[in-house]
């Protein structure tokens, strides 16, 4: 898949293609927000990226196993230890974790500690949320400078990252519990919610992926 121009001083990502994620959407919003996309099905790329976006959409145990398939694994746990920045967009965030609930036994990439959980049903709470919802800033990610407290993102997903996860940088969402819908951590970035489907907020998040993380500066 061939990426729109982009200006010469943007900086380059590698988008993972491995057939678990909304990869052409993502993809034109990366490019919109000043980055040139480079999408590629082939961890043989991974080593070379200056930095990653993994995408995920579906069940946790098939995109989990779909990015072994394709042979993804080993290549980006190698990166994120070396410090590459890594964006995960969706499942693509929850991957970053220990495991799911959705899919017991088995395990995630583990780069950051802890389980994705299930939202509980409720009368006031339909699963999975499927809408706009608030993110309130906790800590100072490098992906939500900027962006003012009422600030809204599109959701879709019925399962999420706990607040008692160990990380200090982010966004927190309340959807009658509340949970982690973006972090930073180290070079480890995400957003729970759809970046490309959330407006002037997300453009503003992958900008800021850009300018703050990926070393793009100003255009």
């Amino acid at each position: 898949m061939s990426a729109a121009p982009a200006p010469a001083s943007a900086p380059e990502v590698l988008l993972l293609d491995y057939g678990a994620g909304n990869v052409r959407s993502a993809a034109r919003a990366l490019e919109r927000a000043g980055m040139t996309v480079r999408v590629s099905d082939n961890p043989a790329d991974v080593p070379h990226a200056p930095a990653l976006v993994v995408p995920g959409q579906g069940h946790f145990r098939q995109v989990m196993e779909t990015f072994d398939r394709h042979g993804f694994h080993a290549p980006v746990m190698d990166a994120a230890r070396a410090g590459v920045p890594l964006l995960g967009i969706c499942v693509g965030m929850q991957l970053l974790f220990d495991g799911s609930e959705e899919a017991p036994g088995v395990p995630g990439l583990g780069l950051i500690a802890g389980q994705v959980k299930k939202f509980g049903a409720a009368p006031e709470r339909k699963v999975p949320q499927m809408g706009w919802n608030a993110l309130q800033a906790r800590g100072d990610s490098p992906l939500l400078r900027g962006l003012g407290p009422d600030a809204y993102a599109y959701f879709v997903h019925s399962y999420y990252v706990p607040l008692d996860t160990a990380v200090e940088h982010g966004a927190v969402t309340n959807y009658g519990v509340p949970f982690w819908s973006a972090i930073s951590r180290g070079n480890l970035h995400a957003a729970q919610f759809h970046p490309e489907k959330s407006g002037a907020v997300g453009l503003a998040l992958l900008s800021n992926f850009r300018r703050e993380v990926a070393g793009g500066g100003s255009l």
